[in-house]
């Protein structure tokens, strides 16, 4: 008994040795498989996520490209609007000046158009006094026997004819002029006459020369019957 005892002791002992060596090699094994599989996970995870990363640096490197031509589009486009004010800015001022410019003609036809119409009408009334005188002297010369002529320093010299009944031809004369006061002055009168400084006077105040000259011609005639 104590034999089978010892044996069956054995035999446990042997079996449990067997049982772990069997155990310990299934163990590895399995320990191996999956040690190699997860080596090959790690592996193609590593493989994947380097390509993962390689294909983010290189979509980084994209998106740094890209805002770099962002930037320099937007540069560009900064530089062309600053152009493109500064172009407008002077066509603001060339449209200002050619304003003013376009204002200051007008201006100056309008003046000119204004100075053409006074000097028509000066002309126009210079025309119709010329005329008048021209008449006036006419006049005189057919029917008071009267020619004025211009001598010097600017003065007028009347001369009368048809005056003396007994001497037709005879002259009876005065001469004319413009002091420095503006006023008519007779500066000689020949033959004299006593009321001329009074004539003088009347044309100044009146202005009238036909009525002044015409008076003058009736003091002649009356001192011709002298």
């Amino acid at each position: 008994t104590e034999d089978e005892i010892t044996l069956f002791e054995k035999d446990m002992k042997e079996f449990w040795i067997q049982f772990k060596i069997s155990y310990s090699t299934e163990q590895i094994n399995q320990t191996s498989a999956l040690r190699d599989l997860c080596k090959e996970t790690i592996e193609a995870l590593s493989e994947k996520w380097s390509r993962k990363l390689k294909e983010e640096d290189l979509m980084i490197d994209k998106i740094q490209e890209y805002k770099n031509e962002i930037l320099q589009q937007s540069k560009y486009v900064a530089e062309k609007e600053e152009q493109l004010t500064e172009i407008k800015s002077k066509l603001n001022q060339e449209e200002e000046q050619q304003k003013n410019l376009t204002d200051s003609i007008q201006e100056l036809k309008e003046e000119l158009m204004k100075k053409m119409e006074i000097k028509s009408s000066e002309n126009e009334a210079a025309k119709e006094k010329v005329e008048r005188v021209s008449k006036i002297k006419t006049l005189f010369k057919e029917r008071l026997g009267l020619e004025m002529r211009r001598i010097h320093d600017e003065q007028l010299q009347f001369i009368f004819k048809h005056i003396d009944h007994k001497d037709p031809d005879k002259p009876y004369m005065f001469t004319l002029s413009i002091n420095e006061q503006r006023d008519y002055e007779v500066t000689s009168c020949t033959p004299p006459l006593d009321c001329i400084a009074e004539l003088q006077l009347k044309l100044r105040e009146t202005n009238n020369f036909s009525a002044f000259v015409a008076n003058i011609r009736k003091a002649f005639t009356a001192l011709s019957y002298k």
